[in-house]
């Protein structure tokens, strides 16, 4: 089987959120379950070629509706995979950063699904390959199961499987009609398009033609097929329920290992965490200037910031629970203005128990993964997530919601001797809920420090590889394979 993955992010290239780390890590998982997997992208501008050993492949002309465009084809290996490049100025090739403003992000990622739908016949001449199946990630590259279906005059192109990974319905590339107009992308009349009025809506238009649709984990695939979690395009999700899977996403064991990480003050692994792990704590603590005590809880978070990360609800509960125990925060994201200056404003009336880095800097993040207690993620939804899963590695225990992917990977603690747990979870999307957990959790810490060792234990020992996940892709590979080949 081989298949080739298009995607907006791939690590170690380019990254903006979860998406990069599915679409990096996975094609090896898969090359060891037997998938020739390849990955292709946009060579954006800040990709630094020389720093990855980046060569050009080839380049053709690419005619289209508003005019002609020289592709250019770049290719390199990277950890035994081969990633694709694909620029054409003015669209890739300049810019420094992935995403733009909305209008132009429309009108190239439209042309990166045509342009990309072209070069498969060059990379076919080229490198004597042809994917047996397409893996499509998020509206990005959602045009291309209708551009195989309905304009391929290619019999080889036609016979392409397609997938599509949802890993965050709620961005879908709406109301993009008048840009496939301009682009001479017309149409779309799939059934359940027409039906549901979303025939300019690009992630629908991916979820009606692709073979098969897959998410990132089994309670979000249940999730999106009602309005709450799946918005406007629930009606469609659940018309492909019996079409569609949920594959928790995975970790690279080998690179995210709190044994080897590189970017920790010290290392330390599951069987020695109680004696090694603290010196990390006690170093995050004086970085983040806060003062340095094993005996106080500290709350972490990596986390962009956006209002589906539920920190609306997080921020009072801290605000109230800050002054009345004895607590630490440590914070490091970006996004959106108003959660960066409420955060840069607790920092201000907490001094010397709450700290906000608003940048991204990935070593801080590993020390926070490794030197915090407890890892908040309250999110309204989150598809999967890897926070939870690097705290856990990590021996950080999660404060999460009991949503999407987080439902999937953190066990509830039994408010016990933990026999069972990994983390605290809540279900309701409130203040208080954030705070009633979080107390919860506080007084575990104090009172009760044996079942938060064998917590710890358990949390760093739980195997989030992409091994399993990935024999799941490749069953999800051979399905599509044959519903093209019977349809």
């Amino acid at each position: 089987m081989k298949a080739l993955l298009a995607s907006a992010e791939a690590l170690p290239f380019a990254k903006v959120g979860g998406l990069a780390d599915v679409v990096g890590s996975l094609p090896a998982a898969l090359q060891r379950e037997g998938v020739d997997a390849r990955v292709i992208l946009p060579g954006y501008g800040f990709i630094q070629h020389a720093e990855y050993g980046i060569e050009p492949l080839l380049s053709f002309d690419f005619q289209h509706r508003l005019g002609s465009n020289e592709v250019q084809l770049f290719h390199c290996q990277q950890g035994g995979t081969t990633f694709y490049f694909l620029q054409a100025a003015p669209y890739f090739g300049l810019e420094g950063a992935v995403y733009s403003q909305w209008d132009w992000d429309m009108e190239r990622f439209i042309f990166f699904n045509q342009a990309l739908f072209a070069a498969l016949h060059h990379i076919a001449e080229r490198e004597n390959w042809l994917p047996d199946l397409l893996h499509l990630n998020d509206w990005h590259t959602s045009l291309l199961p209708f551009l195989l279906r309905e304009q391929a005059l290619d019999a080889r192109l036609a016979a392409l499987a397609t997938v599509i990974s949802l890993h965050n319905i709620a961005y879908q590339g709406a109301d993009a009609g008048g840009f496939l107009w301009q682009a001479g992308i017309h149409g779309r009349h799939h059934a359940d398009l027409l039906r549901l009025g979303l025939t300019d809506n690009l992630l629908a238009i991916g979820i009606a033609y692709s073979d098969m649709v897959a998410t990132v984990s089994p309670r979000y695939a249940e999730e999106i097929q009602y309005p709450y979690a799946g918005f406007e395009l629930a009606p469609l999700v659940a018309a492909r329920a019996g079409d569609l899977r949920g594959i928790l996403n995975g970790l690279d064991a080998e690179m995210w290992d709190p044994a080897t990480d590189a970017a920790l003050f010290k290392n330390f692994s599951a069987h020695n965490f109680e004696s090694a792990r603290p010196a990390n704590k006690s170093h995050l603590q004086a970085y983040a200037g806060l003062p340095q005590s094993e005996h106080i809880p500290l709350v972490g978070v990596v986390s962009r910031l956006a209002a589906q990360k539920g920190f609306d609800i997080a921020l009072p509960a801290l605000r109230a629970t800050l002054p009345a125990r004895d607590l630490q925060f440590v914070l490091l994201g970006t996004g959106e203005p108003e959660l960066e200056q409420a955060f840069w404003q607790l920092q201000q009336d907490f001094p010397g128990k709450a700290r906000a880095f608003l940048q991204f800097d990935g070593a801080v993040a590993q020390q926070i993964y490794a030197g915090c207690d407890i890892f908040l993620m309250p999110s309204h939804f989150e598809p999967c997530g890897i926070g939870q899963m690097m705290a856990m590695r990590y021996g950080a225990l999660p404060l999460a919601r009991e949503t999407g992917g987080l439902a999937d990977t953190v066990v509830n603690y039994d408010n016990d001797a933990a026999d069972v747990g990994t983390g605290f979870l809540f279900q309701w999307q409130e203040a208080a809920a954030v705070q009633g957990t979080l107390n919860w959790a506080l007084d575990v810490y104090a009172n009760n420090a044996a079942a938060w060792r064998r917590m710890q234990a358990r949390a760093m020992r739980q195997d989030f590889s992409w091994r399993r996940s990935a024999r799941a892709y490749a069953q999800l590979y051979a399905d599509a394979r044959a519903r093209r080949q019977s349809a």
